[in-house]
């Protein structure tokens, strides 16, 4: 858990999310943003980099010159819980989330960082950062037994041992691990 800034960013369970979403977030904006982040696993600097055009049909496009290591483009799948928060934003042509004119073009972290501390605190969840919705969206999907290639080329991580020091293992899923050894 992140304390004073050190430390991971908090696993987020269905409802602390839920309690983020209804509760501690209030714009539209910020729960489109922080939606990204959870329904794709990406950074809060790739979603803050997106476009409205990344956004075509079903899919949400991070393009490899937004992405941490700029090695690749990713294309995402947008799943119906992010379409209605998609829906319920609206933004202008251009920036996704744009900043404040004539200072920045886009949302800063600095600021998307001030925006969730204060929905966190509304709600009272501790250790959570920006990259909290990372960690539990990537979490989510190997907790779901998907293989960690597929998550792997979801994320955009370079390799699997980097990928791993994401995912947290839950005490139930090391008993049912144990529990499958035998004869």
């Amino acid at each position: 858990m992140k304390v004073a800034g050190n430390g991971q960013g908090k696993i987020l369970t269905p409802e602390e999310l839920r309690r983020l979403f209804t509760d501690g977030l209030r714009s539209p904006r910020d729960k489109a943003l922080f939606g990204i982040c959870l329904y794709t696993g990406c950074r809060v600097s790739e979603a803050l980099a997106l476009q409205t055009s990344d956004i075509k049909g079903e899919t949400l496009t991070f393009r490899k010159s937004t992405t941490k290591a700029r090695l690749k483009t990713r294309v995402v799948d947008i799943q119906p819980g992010l379409a209605a928060l998609l829906a319920e934003y609206q933004p202008s042509p251009g920036a996704l989330f744009p900043g404040m004119r004539g200072i920045s073009p886009t949302l800063t972290r600095f600021m998307a960082d001030k925006i969730l501390r204060d929905a966190c605190l509304r709600v009272g969840l501790v250790g959570v950062s920006t990259h909290s919705f990372r960690r539990t969206a990537l979490t989510m999907m190997s907790s779901a037994g998907i293989p960690l290639r597929v998550i792997q080329e979801i994320s955009g991580h370079n390799d699997l041992g980097t990928l791993q020091r994401y995912l947290e293992v839950s005490p139930e899923q090391k008993q049912k691990a144990v529990a499958a050894i035998g004869f």
